[in-house]
């Protein structure tokens, strides 16, 4: 699961869930793994989008959430990534 992670981490299908062009937030990053097989897994993934102000400081932040289907290869690594 570790390989999940660090994928979710840095995958830029994240952003779909963003209601309002924000940020991921990595430190609020959660995820579930609610279907599971050899080929792939189906994750609920929840974080927080960060909103910033034009003068740079934080305006707020948004609960986002969404499911994946991650593809696996044989070693456990997320070779694709599809928005359910």
């Amino acid at each position: 699961m570790e390989n999940i992670e660090r994928y979710l981490m840095s995958c830029r299908e994240l952003t779909a869930f963003c209601s309002q062009n924000g940020w991921i937030d990595n430190k609020s990053l959660y995820y579930e793994i609610i279907e599971q097989n050899d080929h792939h897994v189906i994750a609920l993934v929840q974080f927080e989008e960060i909103l910033m102000e034009g003068s740079g400081s934080l305006a707020g932040r948004v609960p986002c959430q969404g499911r994946l289907r991650l593809t696996l290869d044989r070693y456990g690594e997320v070779r694709a990534a599809e928005l359910l």
